[in-house]
């Protein structure tokens, strides 16, 4: 099948007038210079990037939205409200609900997700009859919203620095590390799928169990994620109980490397970021999410100076719209710094596509390039937002103007997933989600 594409983002500039040609799911040639479309081919008019990929997900987070913007509050409070979505929630409940808010992902452009899978077991923590019945309803939901996912399955077993689960945790403890890691050991991946591992914290997995979690991902070559210096007081309580950091206690124990990604990293020192950089350690800031939970601002211009990748996510979904992670990030370092041009827009866009891809154990993904998977995405430059900007200058209109509305088409291994802003799977995602955050409200 052959894709025309008006614009393309070819990682360095616009090009005008592309002919992608796909084969089994993979771009096998790219030919630019086309002005017009070739006889056949699907023609997609608007500014087309590699498909984004969002780091770091929290599904059920979804639920979330606009109910815990009433009233004031820290993270902390907002997690006790996190808890009671948590509490409700059933392997066909989570499944209807991811299956909606992976769909709002195709919408945005988005066409791999990594979720921080850490909610396993029933209530009370009772295995269900397939352990993984929880993680394999995702995997099902994503198959049928059309995206890729890399399922980082959680391990979580305490409540804080050697504390038992409080009643909601649970859910998402399996007792040990090496009970986690005989979980793990049964989740197969598919097409659309693969599986990596994540620590939750340093705060849910004890020191001596940190280099189980490590191993398991060593020996499956699978990415591993964390949870790093989300808050202060993350910081205070392991110094007061281990004597260091959070990034020192994870290098102690072997957890930072090239396949590991840390996630929010705001409160870090100077030490910390050298440890994370050096290690070449990944960072995957979460702005939207960052501003509303009242975190703070990571030093990502740092991170990156010192040799960390850096991707973005969506987290707890208070919005989805990679365009506006990448906008973020750029801009948070604006206000704190009082200047301008931290990043460029297409290296913003490298964090949204091929590093965040990356990240996810997706190699052979975020770039439209002969070889890789045929994962694309399409953003109108004929919108209220986006109109009047030279095509050439297509990767600043489109971090720093477009956001998830003005996503026309989203392709996934060459099959057209949404087509003129409509998904192809999910016709009414509105109502899909709104159906699922009800059967899970309080």
């Amino acid at each position: 099948m052959t894709y025309w594409l008006e614009h393309a983002w070819l990682g360095t500039h616009v090009e005008s007038g592309v002919a992608l040609t796909v084969a089994d799911g993979r771009i096998t040639a790219v030919r630019p210079g086309t002005p017009t479309p070739p006889p056949g081919a699907e023609a997609l008019y608007g500014l087309t990037l590699p498909g984004l990929a969002n780091a770091h997900s929290h599904a059920f987070h979804r639920a979330l939205r606009g109910t815990v913007q009433v009233g004031s509050g820290t993270f902390w409070t907002w997690r006790e409200v996190m808890y009671g979505v948590a509490d409700r929630l059933t392997p066909e409940s989570y499944y209807a609900l991811a299956r909606a808010a992976y769909a709002e992902m195709a919408l945005a452009g988005i066409t791999c997700v990594g979720e921080f899978h850490y909610l396993h077991h029933a209530p009370g923590g009772t295995r269900y009859d397939d352990p993984n019945a929880m993680g394999q309803a995702l995997i099902a939901a994503a198959a049928d919203a059309g995206i890729r996912i890399t399922l980082l399955d959680t391990a979580y077993l305490s409540a804080g620095f050697g504390d038992p689960p409080n009643r909601h945790q649970l859910r998402f403890s399996d007792g040990t590390a090496d009970a986690w890691a005989e979980r793990a050991d049964a989740l197969k991946g598919a097409e659309h799928a693969r599986i990596g591992a994540a620590v939750h914290s340093v705060r849910a997995v004890p020191a001596a169990e940190l280099s189980t979690v490590a191993d398991w991902a060593r020996r499956q070559q699978a990415p591993l994620h964390l949870h790093l210096s989300e808050q202060t007081a993350e910081n205070d309580a392991c110094r007061a109980a281990h004597g260091r950091t959070p990034t020192q206690l994870l290098a102690d124990h072997g957890v930072l490397g090239p396949r590991t990604t840390a996630v929010h990293a705001t409160h870090l020192t100077d030490e910390d970021i050298a440890l994370l950089g050096g290690s070449t350690t990944g960072v995957c800031m979460c702005p939207t999410t960052e501003r509303d939970l009242a975190d703070g601002i990571g030093p990502a211009v740092a991170l990156q100076e010192q040799g960390s990748p850096l991707s973005l996510g969506s987290d707890s979904h208070a919005v989805i719209d990679l365009l506006e992670e990448a906008r973020a990030m750029e801009l948070n370092e604006r206000l704190r710094t009082r200047t301008r041009g931290h990043w460029t827009a297409a290296a913003l866009l490298r964090a949204a596509t091929a590093d965040g891809h990356a990240a996810l154990g997706w190699d052979d993904a975020g770039t439209l390039a002969p070889g890789a998977l045929a994962d694309f995405t399409t953003i109108a430059l004929d919108s209220v937002r986006t109109a009047g900007p030279l095509p050439r200058l297509g990767a600043e209109t489109a971090v720093f103007a477009a956001t998830a509305a003005d996503v026309r088409h989203t392709v996934v291994g060459g099959r057209q997933i949404v087509r003129d802003g409509t998904h192809t799977r999910v016709p009414d995602v509105p109502t899909a989600l709104a159906d699922a955050i009800a059967a899970v409200r309080g």
